[in-house]
């Protein structure tokens, strides 16, 4: 019986099994994949927008010689400090149901059956793409995940979005000497794109180191070959890989499943109390990115880590 389980082992996750150690909550964190799994998985050289001390959990400081850190970084950084604190950590362990218990929650993983008083619910949004739902979205040149360049040198390569991640992706590749397509459904690259980047992709853009359609949409794919709908029409490229970096989102259907509530407005954002994190289940909290639905551009870590210290003041008021 604990007192806290917290699915998730991401920066958030830690930082709420920081404050229940200092409580002295009886709690485990059950994490599906490594320590901070969605940051492992980030491109190799991929630059935070934020700093290093606002990365920062538990007081913990995070020294970075950098003006801003990169995946390397915070990985380690988050590393010693699971270490530091000697947080109770189970990695590969996957969560498949969390269900009401006997007064608290029965949790279900892959390797066990737990029961815990509370449980938080802090599992991010990165593993589940946003597909394009076009022909050819499941052939093997067409990767919704980027890591980095060397694989597509001198390849032709096409890069869906205008977003951070694709946004870096093309200047990434087109560095390593691939011939670089990008593709957007908007009027230009996305005003959300760090401010040190965008400069340098509309510049490429314009003296036509990299080739850019606007107001177009990807219609499908096929060996050897892409077809675009252009503002002028109809468009055939030829192409080795497709980047499909359109996003992703949170795992709705688990959490709908757990009897979390979503909201019918279309961005199927969780149900809970913005002064406690509580869900519409009495005792599930929710923390991180997750709590955005579909707005995944809502939270970050920088601005969700004060969610454990609201979760777990909560749950120490609460009989």
């Amino acid at each position: 019986m604990f007192d806290l389980i917290i699915i998730g082992g991401g920066p958030i996750g830690l930082a709420c099994a920081i404050e229940a150690r200092k409580k002295n909550l009886r709690y485990l964190i059950l994490e599906k994949g490594a320590l901070v799994n969605s940051l492992y998985h980030y491109p190799l050289y991929m630059t935070f927008f934020s700093t290093a001390e606002r990365l920062e959990i538990g007081d913990a400081p995070f020294t970075c010689l950098a003006p801003k850190p990169g995946r390397p970084e915070a990985i380690e950084y988050y590393r010693k400090v699971t270490g530091s604190f000697k947080l109770n950590i189970n990695l590969y362990e996957a969560v498949a149901d969390v269900q009401p218990h006997e007064g608290g929650f029965r949790v279900t993983s892959s390797r066990a059956v737990y029961q815990a008083a509370k449980v938080i619910v802090a599992t991010g949004f990165y593993d589940i793409p946003m597909l394009m739902d076009i022909p050819g979205e499941d052939l093997p040149q067409v990767r919704h995940y980027y890591k980095e360049p060397h694989e597509y040198a001198f390849q032709k390569v096409l890069v869906v979005g205008a977003s951070n991640s694709s946004v870096d992706a093309a200047l990434e590749t087109w560095r390593k000497g691939a011939d670089v397509t990008l593709v957007a459904r908007g009027p230009g690259i996305g005003p959300r794109v760090k401010y040190w980047v965008k400069p340098d992709i509309e510049n490429r853009i314009e003296e036509g180191s990299i080739k850019a359609h606007f107001n177009t949409s990807l219609t499908a794919i096929r060996p050897g070959a892409v077809d675009l709908l252009t503002p002028d029409g109809p468009l055939t490229l030829e192409n080795d890989f497709v980047l499909a970096l359109t996003g992703y989102r949170p795992n709705f259907e688990w959490l709908q499943q757990c009897g979390i509530a979503l909201s019918d407005d279309g961005l199927c954002k969780p149900v809970y109390n913005p002064a406690t994190m509580e869900t519409n289940i009495p005792g599930l909290y929710l923390a991180g990115v997750v709590c955005g639905g579909l707005e995944t551009h809502k939270w970050f870590i920088e601005n969700s880590r004060i969610h454990g210290n609201l979760i777990i003041d909560h749950i120490t008021r609460t009989p």
